[in-house]
């Protein structure tokens, strides 16, 4: 694969990951995802953020950067927008290629790249406001935007281009192929990558969403012609669509967020079960979109994303062992780490010889701020009557949701 033009001078260098790994080690890839590095050739040549050795990432960089005449010994400058081993694996392998390499990272940065990878000379830290002139027009500038998403992330601006070097912020997971840009995706690519960009923002990126809110502030100051993150698609036509996507994206941390409804239901013997259908069947009756999972059987990744988006949740679990069902204690706490905040929840579900998981629930919705609806027990399998009213308790919740999101506007 070649390098990619986004601009005179500048150059998209990535790498396609496949599927078989998670990211961070637990997040499913089932289409693979991008590691977008950035080549800025002046008088002086800057690299900005790297790749890890993942499906020969460093030989499709070394390729492509060999496309435009440049090799690895021949970067002046490093520039490390964020200190993620994704963005940084391979540097002590790049500067054993090339010794004379000069580091740039935030201050924070610093102790980090000693620590994870013992390098110590050639590192400068930069701060906003600060800048490099690369010579033949070609000048870059930083600004910091801790948490998004370390403490220690920045951005980087090139200013003759108006090309803002995002890093993590506004991308998206899925490999892209031979394509870099959002404006040459297709209808059906382009709704993929909203799918992917939104589970990506609510895996990756939604415990610091008043952080992200902070960053886009601080963006207003430049002026930006295109975005380029280091996952997913480039916009170059529209840039400020990506940015407003983030931005709804953040504000759906302390709700509402879209009138939808995520249904996320477990089961040991089919009783708990018994009651999805009545239930859905209220929802439906008032029109709200809902999205139904099963846990364990499906990856707390894609209902973290629909999580994110919904401002209604439907719990449907049993109890274990005197308390929630192991299953969706987990989704429990991945949804608690990732902020999903005030919303309006309903749990159903069945009991043996004793309850318990309704009490653990309750804890932790208190602490997360969900209005709770009064929940459906039951001993052993759900009778007519629970089922009537399991019914009438989905629309009960679809109605309140719109009422909620209605307020909203």
């Amino acid at each position: 694969m070649q390098a990619i033009r986004i601009r005179d001078g500048i150059y998209r260098i990535s790498a396609n990951i496949g599927n078989k790994d998670l990211f961070e080690g637990i997040w499913p890839l089932p289409n693979g995802v991008s590691l977008n590095s950035y080549l800025v050739k002046g008088e002086k040549i800057a690299l900005i953020d790297l790749v890890k050795d993942w499906d020969d990432a460093p030989g499709q960089i070394a390729s492509q950067l060999a496309s435009v005449g440049v090799s690895f010994d021949q970067i002046d400058y490093l520039i490390i927008n964020h200190m993620e081993p994704d963005h940084t694996g391979w540097l002590r392998e790049l500067r054993e290629k090339n010794p004379k390499l000069q580091i740039l990272a935030s201050k924070k940065s610093i102790p980090l790249i000693k620590n994870f990878y013992g390098i110590e000379e050639g590192v400068k830290a930069v701060s906003s406001g600060d800048s490099l002139d690369l010579g033949d027009g070609k000048t870059l500038f930083f600004e910091d935007t801790p948490n998004v998403h370390w403490p220690e992330t920045m951005v980087t601006w090139e200013r003759s281009s108006k090309v803002l070097f995002s890093c993590d912020a506004f991308g998206s997971f899925g490999a892209m192929g031979n394509k870099a840009f959002h404006d040459e995706l297709s209808a059906s690519e382009k709704d993929f990558f909203d799918r992917e960009t939104l589970r990506y923002y609510a895996n990756i990126v939604s415990t610091f969403s008043p952080f992200v809110e902070r960053a886009i502030k601080k963006l207003e100051n430049l002026e930006i012609d295109v975005v380029a993150p280091s996952h997913g698609p480039i916009w170059r036509e529209e840039p400020e669509k990506i940015v407003e996507q983030y931005a709804q994206y953040a504000s759906w941390m302390k709700g509402p967020a879209l009138p939808e409804i995520t249904f996320v239901w477990s089961s040991m013997y089919g009783n708990t079960q018994r009651m999805v259908e009545p239930v859905l069947e209220g929802i439906r009756s008032e029109g709200v979109p809902v999205h139904v999972h099963r846990v364990p059987q499906e990856h707390v990744s894609f209902v973290l994303a629909d999580a994110w988006r919904s401002t209604g949740i439907v719990l449907g679990m049993p109890t274990y062992e005197y308390k929630m069902f192991p299953p969706m204690a987990h989704v429990l706490d991945i949804l608690d780490r990732s902020h999903v905040q005030s919303r309006t929840a309903f749990r159903f579900g069945s009991y043996g010889w004793s309850g318990g998981a309704q009490k653990q629930l309750e804890e932790f919705t208190s602490s997360m701020k969900w209005n709770c609806m009064e929940a459906l027990e039951f001993a052993g399998a759900p009778d007519a009557d629970d089922l009537a009213l399991g019914r009438e308790r989905g629309a009960e919740l679809a109605r309140a949701v719109k009422k909620m999101c209605q307020a909203d506007k």
